[in-house]
């Protein structure tokens, strides 16, 4: 009796089976029917199409036999990319993880990259060690700014690796009350753009310049390298003179005073400034203009190209030292603010 119910168990069982078995099968090849009725050239599954077949392929072990339109290592796909997708969104729901970098630190970590293209990580990681910002020389590496190979020095360093070797030199003329011409000789340095010498004449020779030179560069003050125009003044008392204390002229293009900026920017200066609101008498009335100016200049004036400092530096007076107070320079042209205790 008990042998007869396990068959009659196993017949229903199997019954059923097939039956869950066959509407399945049916689903699938309705499925897939389906997709090849729609109007395109080729058969396109869209996501719910993936989840399904996905979904079969956990539910039903024979679902090979009922797929044609794709590959079955298609479908296994499908089912390890959701089940990436589905721990990615479980990992990170509702966990923010490790805090991400400030972005006051990764813009600190881009700066020092681009102001030292030679630092590697390890450096840029050391320096940051010392301000007290603790990072990982991974988070350095990874916010790196990437510089060519090999990295390259800005123009702005090498210029400025270079700015005590240079020199400029230049005349400009200046009219007198008598509708004379005087003519001032101008040395100026590159590196803090001091002026070194100026000369007032009437008359430039080579002789007059070449001891111009002489009284600009005495004793071994001279630059590498002097940079001028192709004046005719500068005749062979000038380049022997220029020669023998050591100095390789860089002799500008003709009619290109732009290969000149810097002498030629402070030619500019003087007039706007100082030349353009007096009327010189003579000589020796515009040597000491000038000396006043040039005191001015080197003292007072502040310049863009020094990051707002003067050629032979200014102090910073703090707040709440003293009322301020103004002082005339260049005869009232101009004037020095300071602040004095009361």
């Amino acid at each position: 009796m008990q042998t007869i119910v396990m068959i009659l168990v196993a017949f229903v069982r199997n019954f059923v089976l097939s039956r869950a078995t066959l509407q399945l099968e049916n689903i699938a090849l309705r499925q897939q029917v389906a997709v090849l009725k729609r109007e395109r050239p080729r058969p396109q599954l869209r996501p719910l199409d993936r989840v399904f077949w996905v979904f079969l392929y956990r539910l039903w072990p024979r679902w090979k036999d009922a797929l044609v339109i794709v590959k079955p290592e298609t479908v296994i796909g499908w089912h390890r990319q959701g089940f990436r997708l589905f721990w990615k969104w479980k990992s990170c729901h509702g966990k923010p993880g490790r805090p991400r970098t400030s972005k006051e630190i990764r813009e600190l970590i881009q700066r020092m990259s681009r102001e030292n293209p030679l630092w590697g990580a390890p450096r840029i990681h050391g320096e940051l060690l010392m301000l007290g910002i603790d990072v990982s020389q991974a988070t350095v590496t990874r916010y790196m700014v990437r510089h060519p190979k090999p990295p390259s020095q800005t123009w702005r360093t090498f210029l400025d690796n270079h700015m005590g070797c240079l020199a400029s030199i230049d005349f400009f003329v200046v009219p007198t009350a008598t509708f004379a011409v005087l003519f001032v000789f101008i040395v100026l340095r590159h590196e803090r753009r001091r002026i070194e010498h100026f000369g007032v004449t009437p008359h430039p020779t080579a002789d007059w310049v070449a001891q111009q030179i002489r009284e600009a560069f005495p004793w071994d003050s001279a630059p590498r390298y002097l940079i001028r125009d192709r004046d005719g003044a500068y005749g062979h008392s000038f380049r022997s003179t220029v020669m023998a204390i050591g100095v390789e002229e860089v002799i500008t293009a003709p009619r290109s005073p732009w290969q000149n900026p810097y002498v030629e920017r402070l030619i500019g200066s003087v007039r706007r400034e100082c030349l353009d609101h007096v009327i010189v008498l003579n000589e020796r009335h515009l040597r000491r203009i000038l000396v006043s100016y040039l005191d001015y200049y080197h003292r007072s004036r502040t310049h863009l190209s020094l990051d707002k400092d003067t050629p032979e530096g200014r102090s910073v007076q703090p707040d709440g030292i003293g009322k301020i107070v103004a002082f005339p320079r260049v005869g009232g042209l101009h004037h020095r603010y300071e602040r004095r205790a009361a």
